[in-house]
């Protein structure tokens, strides 16, 4: 029979991707969300893709009673991959209460449920932005916390610290800059929200969506002036998850990976790529810094390449041609 594995805000956009990948290898996923930053579009393409019909449930993974209800009635679970969470930096700046009671408190929750359950395995949707803003480049597992530039960045801190507290078995992937969309342009990033990161801008700005987009920043002390961040398509992203389970499951302990590509993009480097591959123009303008930016950020992910044996496979331009072909079929 295969494992069951519990995916929270499992039609959230990485978490929707994988649920594919999980299915494909043999997993058999269940999804919990509470669909407050998604859409039902990526349940029914994942279904679609998959040609079968994955178990959702609508539930609040802060609601201990719904939560505790859910895990008495799914005995058989064998680990649990933990998305649910709000993830613009931006809004996490204006409205940090809300991210505090949703990031910190669904982990919460879920932690109180494992342990009733004495459900040992969990996979946690980790950030690049623990580091702050690093010391040294690329950087990796063994940096320390820096000081948080936004609260979402200490709420992924403090989700850490409360699961390395804990006594489950638990892998926590602090990827970075995911980008792009199945290949089926099935499943994407169906957040209910204005878009916030700089892909799906582009994206928005290229169909006219939007009139331009604001590059924050061009005073940076890189080669053109604005920041850099290591961009990682997300298909390469959710298999990085499945095999994090593959290994949690074959050998208990707690471990920490980085999961990105090694390779320090800017801004306008993403901006003039998807230009190309896509043959369109881009219209932008020039604006201020934004507050919780940091300068630079690339991994180090000989660590991940050496344990788990993964490392991203999939291009810049992949993951760009793929997100163009989403925006296209989002509209349709």
């Amino acid at each position: 029979m295969k494992k069951k594995i519990l995916v929270t805000g499992g039609a959230g956009y990485i978490g929707s991707h994988t649920v594919v990948e999980l299915f494909l290898s043999g997993y058999q996923p269940i999804i919990v969300d509470n669909m407050c930053n998604t859409s039902e579009r990526n349940i029914i393409g994942i279904n679609n893709l998959l040609k079968t019909t994955i178990p959702f449930h609508n539930i609040d993974c802060t609601d201990l009673d719904q939560m505790n209800i859910f895990f008495e009635n799914h005995k058989d679970i064998h680990a649990v991959i933990h998305f649910a969470a709000y993830k613009s930096v931006g809004e996490s700046i204006e409205n940090p209460e809300k991210y505090y009671k949703n990031n910190i408190g669904s982990t919460e929750v879920l932690l109180k449920c494992l342990e009733k359950q004495k459900l040992k395995n969990l996979i946690f949707s980790s950030s690049c932005t623990v580091y702050g803003m690093p010391d040294k480049l690329p950087v990796n597992e063994g940096s320390p916390f820096k000081r948080a530039e936004s609260p979402y960045g200490e709420t992924k801190q403090k989700c850490e610290v409360l699961i390395k507290d804990n006594a489950c078995n638990s892998v926590s992937l602090r990827y970075f800059n995911p980008i792009g969309s199945h290949d089926s342009g099935l499943i994407g990033d169906c957040s209910s929200d204005n878009a916030s990161n700089l892909v799906p801008i582009v994206a928005e700005v290229a169909f006219g969506i939007r009139e331009r987009l604001i590059v924050n920043g061009n005073d940076y002390d890189t080669h053109d002036g604005t920041c850099i961040r290591d961009y990682i398509h997300v298909q390469d992203l959710a298999l990085a998850h499945v095999r994090a389970l593959d290994y949690l499951l074959a050998k208990e302990g707690k471990y920490i990976f980085n999961v990105g590509t090694g390779n320090g993009l800017s801004v306008l480097d993403i901006v003039n790529t998807f230009e190309q591959v896509n043959n369109l123009k881009v219209n932008y303008v020039i604006g201020p810094r934004r507050e919780g930016d940091i300068e630079k950020i690339y991994s180090d992910g000989s660590l991940i390449k050496n344990i788990l044996g993964w490392e991203a496979m999939r291009s810049t331009k992949d993951a760009l041609i793929s997100a163009w072909k989403w925006q296209n079929s989002k509209m349709l």
